[in-house]
């Protein structure tokens, strides 16, 4: 029963979400009727429990529901989980700073005035309006799902407005207790028919499966000629679908307008302290991380990286303003801010985003364009006053345009199509690559052109890339600002170089882990470390008044480093001359740290270098990022200067299985002569790498569930070579289903029918009952002449895709075989996959009903197969008519 209960929850994690937004609701509603009787703000102990509740019930709870429709592909419940679990997380941390502080006294930001504590609700105004706009748009949204989360959501809203009225109206917090009562009941109405939903796999309770109306009609008005006009853009995105994870997008811009609207609060002087903005907008930021970690799962390398590096601006500003209050005696903190330089690395960074939007729509370009903006607004030369509302105003211009991106991310990816155009591209992807390569070949006119990397050791292995250049870059800049024992100036830094050189990076870390890389995560970890050392000496030493004796333990830290940096260096001989710079010129910075334990130090030494280290990373990240983005060395990182000594011959045995080139008969001969020994290989497809085994060895079938640690109740495909192998053993399909079979194979479609005697006289045998289901198939057919040849030569093969259970797909061999290969008996090498998403599956077994579902959307979109079977069903009742 436990693992029954477990698997509803699973398969319907919506569920924990409205449970979780229940109960918290359900708190704050006691404590509104409770302030509303005794006329008392709640202080001390009962705001702490307050917020210990709300962060675990609201936030970790609806965290977990968060990530689980993620990976459901759930766009609607996975962005509304995660951005409300950032909302009651917030709320609750609210509570427990000022129960911890009670009576204490709040800083005036800059010039270390005392202010009497704010109530709770002035110090989450802020946040609370910023997440009513978020609140309305998810509501609106919910309504072409279903019709209960829209009033859970409508209620939620409504809650949110009236929390925020309450601070100067006491009567509000009686009308949002109220609203909390609704989504109370209608929360556990629809958790209550969710649950039943997955225990009896139907709609038992109304309210779940229809909608107040479809998503389709917001589009309805849209002018055939906007349509065509976005129409070969989208087709171009359409490609790389993945429908493993839900879209980020909507996450990532509601992150953005979340923060731009509270720090904008605080530049217009409301509230009059920022220390707990700071929570909010931190909690915000991890929620954007969120969304950046699923744009990488979903191979989005751009939004992947643009959401990184938003979070790490809105945390720098943010916990610089936090900063800000701690009273200096005597110290200037605009003088300070003066001589600092990171801003200057955000500008950089944020154009480059806008150059390379140039080949996407106009409307991310305007989003990049106005983040751009907002960096200059926050250059630390812009002093006084006036910087404050400059910032102020572009943030009110940023958060909003954020908004609108924010609703119409969330509409397209409910529609699975742009339903909303998005604006033409300036600049074609062909003009914008042959821009960046006439700029690679200024960079050397005269050299040897080089041969192209290996496409997963240059472009797909290496996600993060971009991300770990520019928290190096950024933490660089921002150490190269200190040139003295200047106390207020050491304290305002120490963000700017925590929070990329450690925080970010230690995420580019856990990054490069699921890139593949051998020692992709070793490099990012390291330099963590090192900036957290140099962070901590130089800048927070100070404050703390680091004595003597405490030297020279960073003196002992500083030489380790060396050694391990003189390891990485050789290592990065191995990958391109970039690498190997920038880990050399970390070399000479360690030394500088050295030399500065033991008092020896001569700061335009070390300025120098900060300088040569930033400006390799900038160009590191322009690099890798534009070579990813177009899946072509257009930029030069440099060839290795180190090559392995090792012949072809011993780099071949040094392989964990035999990898044959797919160019080759041998090649083929070799791995169909495994899978008929009774093997288990990885081979192409016209989508994604396979797992295959022979349908004469079962065993072999059950060994693929052990290999990719793939769960049991999970079927295994059939492959076979043409259409026509199936019309010789004659299934008794009906000739709709025939024709529409005739339209889709071969292709990246795979069509789950009915079982039968057929499949033992296609040659299935001895494996009838270890692939499909008890009464089910699917059938492929792949659209790639290698596999149709090596299927010729075995017979029909049980394939699933080639990568560990709940992992992205293999898109290379090389990934194959890093990940799977010390299991395999065979990978047959055949270079990149055509497409980034494994097939898609349709469900034909009510096909002569006029019904086809989806059990997985792929590399083909429904809409175009169900626009095939339309044509083909005209088509046939056509010809009966005739």
């Amino acid at each position: 029963m436990a693992q029954g209960f477990a698997a509803v929850f699973y398969s319907e994690p919506a569920v924990l979400g409205l449970l979780a937004n229940v109960f918290s609701a359900f708190y704050v509603a006691l404590q509104n009727f409770a302030h509303v009787a005794t006329h008392r703000e709640a202080e001390g102990v009962e705001n702490t429990l307050a917020g210990v509740h709300l962060i675990l019930i609201g936030g970790v709870v609806q965290l977990v529901a968060g990530l689980l429709t993620f990976r459901k592909y759930d766009h609607l419940a996975g962005t509304t989980f995660l951005a409300f679990a950032a909302l009651w997380s917030s709320y609750g941390a609210t509570r427990i700073v000022l129960g911890a502080q009670g009576p204490a006294n709040l800083t005036e930001p800059g010039n270390g005035t005392a202010a009497s504590a704010p109530p709770v609700h002035e110090s989450a105004v802020a946040g609370l309006v910023a997440y009513i706009s978020v609140a309305f748009i998810v509501s609106f949204c919910s309504a072409t799902a279903n019709y209960v989360m829209p009033v859970v959501f409508g209620a939620i809203t409504v809650t949110l407005a009236f929390e925020a009225v309450g601070l100067v109206a006491e009567w509000a917090l009686a009308v949002s207790g109220a609203a909390q009562l609704v989504i109370v009941a209608c929360g556990f109405y629809g958790a209550a028919a969710l649950l039943l939903k997955g225990l009896y796999q139907r709609h038992v309770l109304p309210g779940f499966g229809n909608a107040l109306f479809d998503v389709l009609l917001l589009g309805a008005k849209i002018k055939p000629a906007q349509r065509k006009m976005v129409g070969r853009g989208e087709e171009e995105e359409e490609k790389k679908k993945n429908s493993k994870y839900a879209e980020p997008l909507a996450l990532g811009n509601m992150s953005d307008t979340v923060s731009a609207a509270i720090l904008a609060f605080h530049c217009f002087g409301y509230p009059r302290s920022f220390q707990v903005g700071t929570l909010w907008v931190s909690i915000n930021c991890v929620a954007q991380l969120l969304a950046s970690y699923y744009a990488y799962l979903r191979l989005d390398v751009f939004h992947g990286t643009k959401f990184a590096f938003h979070s790490a601006y809105w945390l720098v500003q943010s916990w610089e303003e936090f900063v800000v209050t701690v009273p200096l005696a005597g110290q200037d903190v605009g003088d300070s801010r003066a001589a600092m330089l990171g801003g200057w690395f955000f500008l950089a960074a944020a154009l480059l985003l806008c150059l390379l939007s140039l080949s996407r729509d106009r409307v991310e370009l305007l989003h990049n364009a106005a983040f751009a903006g907002l960096t200059v607004s926050t250059l630390p030369q812009i002093r006084g006053q006036g910087r404050y509302a400059f910032f102020g105003v572009v943030c009110v211009l940023y958060a909003v345009l954020s908004l609108g991106i924010s609703f119409v991310s969330l509409v397209n990816s409910i529609a699975e199509k742009a339903l909303i155009p998005l604006g033409a591209r300036l600049v074609s992807p062909l003009k914008l690559q042959e821009a960046l390569f006439g700029f690679k070949r200024c960079l050397t006119p005269y050299a040897r052109p080089l041969p192209p990397p290996s496409p997963v050791e240059e472009l797909r292995a290496q996600l993060s890339d971009a991300l770990f250049f520019f928290c190096n870059g950024l933490a660089a800049l921002s150490a190269l600002q200190f040139s003295g024992p200047d106390l207020a100036r050491s304290h305002l830094s120490v963000p700017w170089v925590l929070i990329p050189g450690v925080i970010l990076q230690l995420y580019v870390a856990r990054l490069q882990v699921r890139g593949g890389r051998r020692f992709g995560p070793t490099v990012p970890f390291c330099y963590a470390a090192i900036w957290a050392s140099w962070a901590w000496l130089r800048f927070a030493g100070p404050l703390l008044r680091i004595t003597e004796p405490s030297l020279h333990a960073f003196t002992a830290g500083a030489v380790a480093f060396l050694i391990i940096n003189a390891f990485i260096i050789i290592t990065a001989a191995y990958s391109n001359i970039v690498l190997l710079a920038l880990t050399a010129s970390m070399e000479v910075l360690i030394v500088c740290f050295l030399l500065f334990t033991l008092n020896k130090l001569p700061l335009p030494l070390e300025g120098v270098f900060l300088a040569i280290f930033t400006v390799l990373c900038v160009y590191g990240a322009t690099a890798s990022f534009a070579n990813y983005l177009f899946e072509k060395p257009l930029i030069p990182m440099g060839p290795q200067l180190m090559k392995s000594g090792k012949s072809k011959k011993t780099s071949a045995e040094a392989l964990p299985c035999p990898c044959p080139s797919s160019q080759k008969t041998s090649g083929l001969m070799t791995i169909a002569r495994i899978l008929e020994s009774g093997g288990v290989c990885g081979i192409p497809s016209d989508t994604v790498y396979t797992l295959s085994a022979s349908c004469k060895h079962p065993s072999a079938i059950e060994r693929i569930y052990n290999i990719k640690e793939r769960p049991l109740e999970k079927p295994i495909c059939l492959t076979i070579a043409s259409l026509a192998q199936l019309e010789e053993v004659n299934p008794p399909f009906s000739p709709l289903l025939w024709e529409f079979m005739r339209n889709i194979y071969p292709g990246g479609i795979g069509c789950i029918v009915r079982k039968g005697d057929w499949l033992r006289k296609l040659g299935v045998g001895p494996a009838y009952d270890y692939v499909g289901t008890k009464d089910t198939i699917m059938i492929r057919i792949s659209d790639l002449t290698v596999t149709t040849h090596l299927l010729s030569m075995t017979g029909p093969l049980a394939i699933t895709s080639a990568n560990p259970s709940g992992e992205p797909d293999s898109t290379h061999h090389d990934m194959v075989v890093t990940r799977l290969g010390h299991k395999l008996d065979g990978v047959l090498c055949d270079g990149d996959s055509t497409e980034l998403v494994s097939s898609t599956v349709v469900i034909c077994t009510k096909i002569d009903e006029g019904k086809l579902s989806f059990l997985r959307e792929g590399a083909v979109p429904t809409a175009k197969v169900l626009q095939i079977f339309e044509r083909v069903r005209n088509k046939m009742a056509a010809t009966e008519a005739a």
